[in-house]
């Protein structure tokens, strides 16, 4: 074959930019099917891990299940009450959340639209979440011996209470931008119109919000949902005892059943999968509301 030529019958120089083009495009390529590995295989792992004997699991080093089988799934709900720790899971996360979205978002909307002595709305929220981001075993013991005093150890009302508190910093902090992006007019137009400041604030900014409070409630719900200190402090019996609870009594003195645990995680992660596919087209508005105006 030859050489394609231009009119001068001099071979043409390649573009510069070309090779460093296509580079760039094999690095960022690797660099992505890096990332969706470090997330899958993990992931892929645990479900094939659920479908293995534990003889399997502790001898044969093939990923692949050589005979599948569902004992590991049918031994949780069997004779370790599992299903009470998914509920109880399930209730809890859906209680607190739903508190601190309702709070949080009053008081979000407070600090995004009025003026406070000294400019405290400017500082509030930043508090807040200093608060948020203490070490939780630096208040256990106080809040154990509170909610003694109650008497409310081992019951989902205590945990309810404390997630909920926790996360209504998270949620006056992030919901506070998320109202600043939306107009101002749109409230007041809708006052002139004869609507009150809350029939305003359900009305017009609430919907336009959504987004953001579907995303605000998704990283609610997982950080609740798999909180470990609190509820292993609070509860003692599968009565109250959530999911990550009732996961950690799968690992023994002498041993650790692997399958089971595998079971466990591929159960317990299926509550928050399902929610977040349904509010999927919601959470992806309100991850990137705000960042184009």
């Amino acid at each position: 074959m030859t050489a394609t030529t231009d009119v001068t019958g001099r071979r043409p120089e390649p573009a510069l930019g070309e090779p460093r083009f296509a580079l760039a495009s094999v690095a960022w390529a690797v660099a992505a099917l890096a990332a969706i590995a470090f997330a899958v295989v993990p992931i892929l792992w645990m479900v094939l891990t659920s479908l293995k004997s534990n003889r399997e699991i502790t001898q044969e080093t093939s990923l692949v299940p050589q005979a599948l089988t569902t004992a590991n799934y049918v031994s949780l709900f069997s004779g370790r009450e599992f299903g009470s720790y998914l509920i109880n899971s399930v209730i809890v996360t859906s209680a607190s959340v739903a508190i601190a979205l309702a709070l949080g978002t009053s008081a979000a909307y407070v600090l995004a639209r009025f003026r406070l002595r000294a400019g405290m709305q400017r500082y509030i929220g930043f508090s807040l979440l200093v608060v948020r981001l203490m070490p939780p075993i630096v208040i256990i013991v106080p809040l154990f011996l509170a909610a003694q005093q109650l008497g409310l150890l081992n019951t989902q009302v205590s945990l309810i209470i404390v997630y909920a508190a926790f996360n209504v910093t998270i949620v006056v902090w992030m919901m506070e931008s998320f109202f600043r992006e939306i107009p101002v007019d749109l409230e007041e137009a809708a006052m002139v119109d004869g609507d009150t400041r809350f029939s305003a604030f359900r009305r017009i900014v609430l919907p336009l919000a959504a987004p953001g409070l579907v995303a605000t409630g998704i990283f609610a719900a997982i950080t609740t949902y798999n909180e470990f200190l609190f509820a292993l402090v609070l509860t003692s019996t599968p009565a109250a005892e959530t999911m990550p609870v009732g996961a950690a009594t799968l690992i023994g003195r002498i041993n650790v059943d692997w399958g089971a645990m595998s079971a466990a995680g591929v159960i317990g992660a299926l509550p928050i999968v399902i929610f977040s596919v349904l509010v999927q087209r919601h959470l992806v508005r309100g991850l990137t509301m705000g960042a184009v105006k």
